[in-house]
């Protein structure tokens, strides 16, 4: 059996556009303690994460605290948005979900996310198979991850952890690749929507 704890990220910092360097808030950078007082006597081995800043900051203390590095994987990455800043971003998440296909110019469907995405978690269960491993990722990108396993997950199991950062789900996978556990372990809610 090979467990993965996905992490999406504490919150962040969304005064930041660029996708890549968007730190944490300060209350984020607290809430990622949560994090590691939830998983640090489960028996992690492994800390992976998107190369976001966010993300890896989401880790950071669990991973000092086990002694651990943590590991970036550019294919655990964010869906791309194209740039996205405009005023109906709800409405374009909405469209996505719709349809798989559906994106904007220079943006990443959701297809293509969670192809993307599903290939990273089966190469990473297959290099560490039998180990526990944690894997900081992000909202969309686990949802897509978590459809893959269970096409129940869609749209409105995303809408309700929008506000959910940071959010951690455990995943159980038997040695032939199949998903035979999905938990949620730590749920912190947030004001996303709010400011948007």
């Amino acid at each position: 059996m090979t467990t993965v704890y996905f992490i999406r990220h504490a919150q962040s910092d969304t005064t930041i556009h660029d996708d890549r360097t968007r730190p944490l808030t300060a209350e984020g950078l607290r809430d990622s303690h949560l994090v590691t007082a939830c998983l640090s006597s489960r028996g992690i081995s492994r800390i992976l994460s998107s190369p976001y800043e966010r993300t890896i900051q989401t880790v950071t203390h669990l991973a000092e605290t086990l002694g651990l590095p943590i590991e970036t994987d550019e294919d655990f990455r964010e869906r791309e948005a194209g740039g996205w800043h405009g005023d109906n971003f709800l409405g374009y998440i909405r469209a996505q979900w719709e349809d798989f296909s559906y994106h904007i110019e220079d943006g990443e469907c959701l297809a293509s996310v969670q192809q993307r995405n599903v290939a990273a978690l089966e190469r990473t269960i297959r290099k560490y198979q039998g180990q526990t491993i944690a894997i900081a990722t992000h909202g969309t990108a686990l949802s897509t991850i978590l459809n893959h396993y269970d096409k129940s997950i869609g749209y409105q199991n995303f809408m309700r952890i929008l506000d959910v950062m940071p959010y951690v789900v455990r995943l159980d996978f038997l040695e032939d690749g199949r998903c035979v556990k999905l938990q949620e372990i730590l749920l912190v809610q947030k004001q996303w929507k709010r400011r948007h």
